[in-house]
């Protein structure tokens, strides 16, 4: 194991079998659950070179590093896939894994079922979950999982939406993780092999005390491509840039669920959306972003403004750092204080949702956390690429025109 293990030695015998992250809002590659605490992600030598090589500044604002663990894909009698994580890496045989799913150390079970169902025009997917108990009675500490966890389905650009771009109450749930996480397993099983090991990240999981996380998924810079792309791939990340906020912002929306008290689900929007949004359209779905379906959330944008003046001030100091590709996280609890729910004669309208701005006099709870660094590069990395000099100056220019957006908004502008 390298850094530090999630399990006691005396553990060693367990198997994990790993269930898709669900409250993934961005990205490509497939998050998993570990335990409450943890994710796993696929390794990638880039990324584990920043992680072993953080500045003690950037810890703050990073998911913890837990350090690296084996995964063994599995096929059952059905047709059924699996991913099973083994602490003990490289020494497990599939007939020892297997052995371990039946110990008693083992206290859940987590199945994913695929079953195609049809739709007219694109392909669909239903996702359910079952949990099988083992040992002892599985309790979820989060309530806004359940939310998210069944009658799950992915449609494809048109993401959650009908014609006028509404997102009906029936499918304002968050599929998006579990699209990431069909598309790793077809690609995995596409050369299945039950002998083979993958190696995955553990790393902290950033919304774990949360009830009902709300998260934004910023992609930050003017530039996504790594010193690695193609001629291809940069000219197709290029053209993304151009085509959206990342060109004149600096960053572009990645991928959103924000809880909504009104009805009780996660309104939700996914990367193509991001996509096409115009300067404005940007801002105003920041808006949405700290909006309840009842109120807007003035009461956050101080501590979260605060947190990116610190983050700002830290990247500012990093030369030779290029966080290429990498997102920015902005979480806040859904389940607000009652405190902070009085509402004012202030209203906003934006995207057919009024909200009436709500002034808490207590701080709510928030984060930023930056992730996804399998393109990052730094003086000193193992990797080969390009060594820059200075900050990045990109990455600074998306932080500084997200910092003066929210501040236009808490003055209400």
């Amino acid at each position: 194991m390298v850094g530090q293990s999630p399990l006691d030695p005396s553990e060693s015998r367990t198997a994990v079998l790993l269930e898709p992250f669900v409250h993934q809002v961005g990205g490509h590659m497939s998050m998993m659950k570990y335990d409450e605490h943890t994710i796993c992600k696929p390794l990638v030598s880039q990324e584990l070179s920043f992680y072993e090589s953080l500045p003690l500044a950037m810890r703050q604002f990073t998911p913890q590093y837990k350090g690296i663990v084996s995964v063994h894909l599995k096929k059952d009698s059905l047709g059924n896939l699996t991913l099973i994580a083994s602490p003990s890496l490289q020494t497990e045989s599939c007939g020892r894994l297997d052995n371990a799913i039946g110990d008693s150390s083992v206290t859940i079970w987590h199945k994913c079922k695929w079953a195609a169902s049809t739709g007219t025009g694109s392909e669909h997917t239903l996702v359910k979950w079952s949990h099988t108990q083992l040992t002892k009675t599985f309790k979820d500490s989060c309530p806004g999982k359940m939310l998210l966890r069944t009658d799950l389905q992915y449609g494809t650009d048109s993401l959650l939406e009908d014609a006028n771009r509404n997102q009906p109450e029936r499918n304002s749930y968050n599929p998006w993780g579990l699209h990431c996480h069909r598309q790793h397993l077809n690609r995995m099983s596409s050369k299945h092999n039950e002998n083979k090991l993958h190696q995955f990240l553990l790393l902290e999981n950033v919304v774990s005390k949360y009830n009902y996380p709300c998260i934004l998924d910023l992609k930050m810079g003017t530039r996504q491509h790594g010193d690695d792309a193609s001629e291809e791939k940069k000219a197709r990340h290029i053209k993304k840039c151009e085509q959206s906020t990342s060109a004149s912002l600096g960053v572009r929306i990645c991928g959103m669920q924000v809880y909504q008290a009104d009805t009780g689900h996660f309104l939700c929007k996914d990367k193509y959306y991001g996509r096409k949004l115009s300067p404005e359209g940007f801002r105003q779905t920041l808006r949405q972003f700290l909006c309840n379906g009842n109120h807007l959330r003035t009461d956050l944008l101080e501590p979260i403004i605060l947190r990116l003046k610190a983050l700002l001030s830290v990247i500012r100091k990093q030369s030779s750092y290029r966080f290429y590709s990498s997102s920015l996280l902005i979480i806040y609890d859904g389940q607000e204080h009652k405190e902070n729910t009085a509402p004012l004669d202030n209203h906003l309208h934006f995207q057919k949702t009024n909200c009436t701005a709500s002034h808490g006099t207590n701080h709510s709870r928030v984060d930023v956390r930056m992730i996804d660094f399998a393109h990052t590069t730094f003086k000193g990395s193992k990797c080969n690429h390009t060594t820059y000099d200075g900050p990045d100056h990109g990455y600074i220019f998306g932080l500084e025109n997200l910092i003066k957006i929210l501040q236009n908004i808490s003055e209400g502008k």
